[in-house]
C-alpha cells in the first residue's frame, strides 16, 4: 500500500513488489486492485478478516490485473472493499470507511469503495472495482468519476471472488475521460463473444419511468445537464423500459442476487459463524431464506426483461438516464436512511444487472456540493461505443 493513506483507501498490507512492462500503452499509469482480485504476492481479502486469515499468500495474478501489468501500468495497491462485496455504502466494519475524495462529508459507495476513493483522492490513476448491484456506478456517482459496468462477461473475473455470478462484473474508474479510454481498451481489446458497433449519432432514448423516480429538486438540477448531452447527441425518444413494476425487478433481482450469494458465501459463514457487519449480516440472513421457486421466478422474468430491453434498444440505441437516485448521502446518515438510498438506488441500478447490459456513469453535474452522475446504458456488447462516446462529450466540454 502507498506509504500516505490520507483517504484510507487501501488495505494496510506489506508493500509487494509487483512486476510491470516497462513500455505500453498504460505506461506511467497507476491503478488500485480491489480486494478481491488476486494478486501474486497479496493475500485476497474480500473485506472480510476471516477471509484474510483463510487466504494465504496468493502465487499467481488474476488475469484482468495482468492485462493492465502487460499494458504498463504499476499497482498502487490492494483497497478495501465491502464485506464480502455485499453493501453500497462504502463503510466496512472491519477495516472502516474510505474517504469520498470528492465530497468528503459523504458516503464513498460501496463495494468497490477503496477504489473510487483512491481515484477520487488522487492516490492512483485508475482502479478496478466489480460490479454486482451497482458497485462500480454507484461509488463513480459518488465520487465524481467516470465508472463502466461492463456487458456481462467482456472483461475476465477468473482469479476473483465472486458474489452472485451471473450477475457480478469487473468494472473500473477513473477521474478523467482521457485515461478511462486507454483502460478501456487494455480491458476489451480482446472479443470475447459478439459486439455491436455504436454509430456516432446513436439513437438516443430517454427512459421516462426511471426519470420519474427523481425527486422533483433533483430532476431540476439533472435534467439540464441531459439536454447539453442531447445537444451533441440528438434528442431522446421517450421509452417504456419496466417490466410489470419497479417493485417486480427490484424483488425479482434481489431474489437471484440473494440466492447466488447465499450459494457462494453461505456454506463458509454457516460452517464458521464469523462475524458480520450491519447491513451485511442481515443481507445473508435474508437471503439464506431465498427459496428455490423465488430463484426460479427471477431467472424467468430476467430472460424476459433481458428480451424486453433488446427490443428496445436493437443495436443502436442508448438510454440517457441518471446513474443514482441522488447525490452520496452524508456519512453521519443512520443507518436506515443508507438502507432506504439503497433500496431506492436498485430500481434504477437493476435495468442493467438484470439485461447484462453496460453501462457507463459519466461525472457530469454538481448539486449539493456533490457530484452526481449521468448515464450511458447501451447494448450488449457496446461498451466500447459507450466509452467512445463519454470521450466525445468531453472533447464539447461536459466532464473531464
Amino acid at each position: 500500500m502507498p506509504l500516505h493513506d490520507p483517504a484510507h483507501a487501501f488495505v494496510p498490507y506489506p508493500d509487494v513488489p509487483v512486476p510491470h512492462a516497462s513500455t505500453g500503452p498504460l505506461s506511467g499509469l497507476r491503478f488500485g486492485v480491489k480486494d478481491l482480485f488476486d494478486v501474486a504476492g497479496y493475500p485476497t481479502g474480500g473485506g472480510s478478516p476471516f477471509v484474510l486469515a483463510m487466504s494465504g499468500i496468493k502465487t499467481t495474478t488474476a488475469p484482468t490485473v495482468q492485462r493492465l501489468l502487460d499494458a504498463g501500468a504499476a499497482i498502487a495497491g490492494k483497497t478495501v472493499t465491502d464485506e464480502f462485496a455485499f453493501s453500497m455504502n462504502g463503510n466496512n466494519a472491519h477495516f472502516g470507511a474510505p474517504v469520498n475524495g470528492a465530497a468528503p462529508e459523504r458516503i464513498s459507495g460501496g463495494s468497490s469503495s477503496g477504489s473510487a476513493s483512491a481515484v477520487s483522492s488522487g492516490l492512483c490513476d485508475f482502479a478496478l472495482g466489480t460490479d454486482t448491484g451497482g458497485s462500480v456506478r454507484a461509488p463513480a456517482n459518488h465520487c465524481g468519476l467516470y465508472g463502466l459496468r461492463p456487458t456481462h462477461g467482456r472483461i475476465s473475473l477468473s482469479g476473483v471472488m465472486d458474489l452472485a455470478p451471473s450477475l457480478d462484473t469487473c468494472g473500473f474508474f477513473a477521474r478523467d475521460s482521457h485515461t478511462f479510454a486507454r483502460v478501456a481498451a487494455v480491458l476489451m481489446d480482446a472479443d470475447p463473444g459478439t459486439l455491436t458497433a455504436l454509430p456516432a449519432q446513436p439513437r438516443l432514448l430517454w427512459p421516462t419511468e426511471v426519470w420519474d423516480l427523481l425527486a422533483p429538486e433533483v430532476a431540476a438540477d439533472l435534467k439540464p445537464v441531459a439536454e447539453q448531452v442531447m445537444a451533441v447527441l440528438g434528442t431522446a425518444a421517450p421509452v417504456a423500459v419496466v417490466r410489470d413494476s419497479f417493485e417486480a425487478m427490484y424483488w425479482h433481482f434481489r431474489h437471484i442476487q440473494g440466492r447466488e450469494s447465499w450459494m457462494t458465501d453461505g456454506p463458509l459463514i454457516s460452517r464458521f459463524a464469523p462475524p458480520l457487519g450491519p447491513g451485511v449480516a442481515e443481507r445473508f440472513a435474508w437471503s439464506s431464506r431465498v427459496t428455490d421457486a423465488q430463484f426460479a421466478a427471477g431467472s424467468v422474468f430476467r430472460a424476459a426483461f433481458r428480451q424486453q430491453l433488446d427490443e428496445v434498444l436493437g443495436s443502436d440505441g442508448v438510454l440517457l438516464m441518471p446513474t443514482m437516485p441522488d447525490v452520496a448521502p452524508l456519512r453521519a446518515a443512520p443507518d436506515g436512511a443508507l438502507e432506504d438510498y439503497r433500496n431506492s438506488a436498485i430500481r434504477m441500478l437493476c435495468i442493467a444487472g438484470l439485461a447484462g447490459t453496460p453501462q457507463v456513469s459519466l461525472p457530469l453535474l454538481t448539486r449539493q456540493g456533490a457530484p452526481m452522475g449521468l448515464s450511458l446504458l447501451g447494448p450488449r456488447g457496446s461498451d466500447l461505443g459507450l466509452v467512445a462516446l463519454a470521450r466525445r462529450l468531453t472533447t464539447t466540454g461536459l466532464g473531464v
